[in-house]
């Protein structure tokens, strides 16, 4: 996406430190006592140091004092260079199907100098035997170590401030999108929109199908065939995109190890009337993976006056208390009594509830926390703790930084807005949330606005539907894996896809944001991660270890089992090896297992363009791209004069719009001598960049699908499965399957909507 974000100082994004695991680099635990020089970032934690350093007194033995003087600099330094953060591409060990290089590659004059004054060092250094033949001819072995890249050669590397700069921080575009990687964890989930785990020790994880299908996933990522739970007759929804109604969400209860207790928030209708129920359900006592389906006992059940704006988070909070997150009731602007339920402390809609269920196996099934603020409020309900919600969808509880323990406990929501402002808010007890009197900052009922009594807590964040109509609520990251995200609030847009961050700053008491983009060039170039994901953000979650993940889908209804759960990757720094380790407790299986097989792929890392192509036609031209006007009609002629002669390879043109606008329409490319139509498996906006910045459009606002501009029927299908970077000059230069080759029909037409301001007009 490329809206205008805040300009921080970050790195550049062709930097690519690895080490030689395929890692990113690390700060070692305990001090480097020889390779002193990577002691705060690099790629040896003391074991390795240890072997290193053993491995150079092995070496120096075999010299007299002269020989350890004038060598001994050299051997340590060579020795070292596996420390460096850019181990990978000194040793060019990035691509994993060539052999590593037994010493790392060295720049011509350096490697001049080492020769003349060393070379009996080299080979007690290497055993490859190329090097052994090469080791007399000093031009020949120093043509064997040099690198392909000049600028990672050492030791230049370390005077190259493009390359130190800002090493181990976060890497960011120009813009101040701060670059991460994903990792597939779960694939073909029907809206997957909960993810939880029991805190068992047994490290499983448990996901949540909007129709009411519960699945067991163990720690190698395989799935339990027998689901864990299936309420689906009971549940209510449907196949409509945009259903707010089913199977909304579960917790485990903080003494589930013991008392086998979990908690459930779902849609059903009585007669004809909808509700929303939290239920109990009790774990089989033959078979953990299984949930005890007679064990339901109903705790409550609030009336629905509409479909929409279910709520649907349920949680313990650290005081061991469940809490609630219910909706205002739905249509629009919460239009129910005088100042809507959302307000009205005698409704339970549009609150937030906090209700006690330990030691309910006798007497009422919950009971009311003594400190709930509204004990002693005539007419309100003891249950409510906090009000005037809209509809949050999905909140968390911060675990607290790792070593102080600083914001331990505090509850982060999204709070879905109406027709102008999404929010992130930290619910505290008591406290007036705004909604129907406000919505983010703004107000929406100015009368209710105005009355001094709303005394309303304002959100850490509010963003503008321009950059996304319904925010999803995320996790402040604590876990151990990705030190540089200690304390970011993760979160998404779920109708626009974008991923969000969100860190407080301490000075100030405010909240910075910055967007979170994928990894482009080499960024996310590690074995197993990716740098795409599908649009419609449903839910976050962590896990048992505190990792933390997201649920999106590529088609957003019930039944459409394009649903895939992600794990956030920082590409730039790990935490040291074996700093993270756990043993998960064993887990008995009594079903069969089905292995986890990912099928998402990275966005192509190259960029190159097939011979035939020119850019003159392919590259938009400078002035239409800095003065945001464009002449109408322009590029349907372009595209016209461009048939009567031969166009050139790569050349796209936009069809199919009704009102004949030149900013949208199906994508038609010339590719090997003929027009054709791009289909929409993998379409994406970085695709609709490609296109869009090929007609001299500053902005790709929509990757459109479904033959949403019509069926190209009269031509072939070109192009299928269309990966791109965004930088490319032509759809052509992205992956793909080939032109010609495809499985699709024209009804998966894809199109764009391009624009020189980042909004889409309707």
């Amino acid at each position: 996406d490329m809206n205008s974000k805040s300009g921080a100082k970050m790195t550049p994004v062709f930097l690519h430190p690895q080490c030689l695991d395929f890692k990113p680099p690390f700060k070692p635990q305990d001090d480097l006592q020889f390779c002193a020089m990577y002691r705060n970032f690099g790629c040896c934690d003391s074991a390795k140091d240890k072997e290193l350093m053993a491995k150079f007194y092995k070496i120096m033995d075999n010299f007299d004092y002269y020989g350890y003087a004038s060598c001994a600099g050299y051997v340590q330094d060579l020795l070292c260079q596996e420390c460096s953060p850019y181990a990978a591409h000194l040793f060019d060990a990035e691509d994993p199907n060539t052999p590593i290089r037994t010493l790392p590659g060295l720049c011509p004059d350096y490697c001049s100098q080492f020769w003349l004054k060393c070379r009996s060092t080299i080979t007690l250094l290497s055993d490859d035997p190329q090097l052994a033949e090469a080791e007399p001819d000093q031009d020949r072995f120093c043509q064997h170590l040099e690198l392909e890249d000049p600028d990672y050669c050492y030791p230049h590397l370390l005077s190259n401030e493009q390359l130190t700069q800002n090493l181990g921080r976060v890497r960011a575009d120009p813009e101040g999108c701060l670059q991460l990687c994903l990792e597939e964890i779960a694939n073909g989930l029907r809206n997957p929109l909960s993810m939880v785990y029991a805190n068992d020790g047994t490290h499983r994880f448990f996901i949540a199908e909007q129709v009411g299908l519960v699945w067991t996933y163990l720690p190698d990522r395989s799935k339990l065939e027998k689901p864990f739970l299936n309420i689906t007759k009971a549940v209510l929804t449907s196949p409509w995109e945009g259903d707010e109604r089913g199977f909304l969400g579960m917790t485990f209860h903080p003494n589930y190890k013991y008392n086998r207790k979990l908690y459930v928030y779902y849609s059903v209708e009585i007669g004809f009337d909808e509700r929303i129920r939290i239920s109990e359900f009790r774990v089989s006592p033959s078979d953990m993976n299984v949930v005890d389906h007679g064990s339901e006992r109903i705790i409550l059940e609030v009336d629905e006056p509409a479909s929409n704006h279910n709520g649907g988070m349920v949680m313990f909070a650290d005081d061991g208390y469940l809490y609630i997150f219910t909706g205002d009731g739905g249509m629009a602007g919460d239009p129910f009594g005088k100042y809507g339920n959302s307000q009205n402390k005698s409704a339970l809609l549009g609150k937030v509830l906090r209700i006690d269920v330990d030691d309910n196996d006798r007497g009422p099934l919950y009971r009311i926390p003594s400190d709930n603020p509204f004990v002693h409020e005539r007419g309100a309900r003891p249950e409510v703790y906090a009000y005037g919600v809209r509809n949050m969808w999905r909140c968390s509880v911060d675990r607290g930084d790792p070593l102080t323990k600083e914001g331990k406990g505090r509850i982060f929501c999204g709070d879905v807005g109406q027709n102008k402002f999404e929010e992130i808010d930290i619910i505290e007890k008591g406290r007036n949330y705004g909604w129907r009197a406000k919505e983010g900052f703004s107000c929406y009922d100015k009368k209710l606005c105005t009355n001094s009594s709303l005394d309303d807590v304002l959100p850490i964040y509010a963003y503008p539907h321009k950059m996304g109509k319904s925010v999803t609520g995320g996790y402040v990251y604590r876990g151990c894996e990705y030190p540089n995200l200690n304390g970011m609030y993760i979160f998404g847009d779920f109708m626009s896809g974008r991923m969000m961050s969100l860190q407080e700053n301490k000075n100030t008491g405010q909240w910075d944001y910055h967007e979170i983009c994928m990894g482009m060039g080499l960024t996310c170039a590690f074995p197993g991660l990716i740098n795409n994901y599908y649009q419609y953000i449903i839910s976050f979650a962590e896990d048992e270890a505190g990792e933390l993940y997201f649920m999106s889908t590529g088609v957003p209804s019930a039944t459409s089992p394009t649903g895939v759960v992600y794990k956030l990757v920082d590409p730039s720094r790990r935490a040291p090896p074996r700093q993270c380790h756990y043993d998960p407790l064993p887990v008995r299986v009594k079903s069969k297992l089905i292995k986890f097989k990912p099928k998402e792929k990275a966005a192509a890392v190259t960029t190159t363009l097939p011979p035939t192509t020119t850019t003159t036609t392919t590259k938009p031209p400078r002035h239409t791209r800095r003065k945001n006007r464009r002449k109408k009609g322009k590029h349907r002629l372009e595209s016209e004069s461009a048939s009567a002669a031969v166009p050139q390879n790569g050349v796209v043109r936009l069809a199919g719009d009704e009102q004949g606008r030149d900013d949208r329409g199906r994508v038609e490319i010339f590719a090997n001598g003929e027009w054709g139509t791009v289909c929409d498996d993998l379409w994406n906006t970085k695709n609709a960049a490609v296109v869009c910045r090929q007609l001299g459009f500053r902005f790709a606002l929509k990757a459109s699908k479904h033959s949403e501009f019509g069926e190209g029927k009269s031509l072939r299908i070109l192009l299928d499965d269309v990966q791109c970077e965004g930088t490319e000059e032509s759809l052509l230069g992205c992956q793909h399957t080939g032109v010609g080759m495809h499985n699709c029909a024209h009804y998966e037409d894809a199109g764009v909507i391009c624009g020189n301001s980042d909004y889409v007009d309707a």
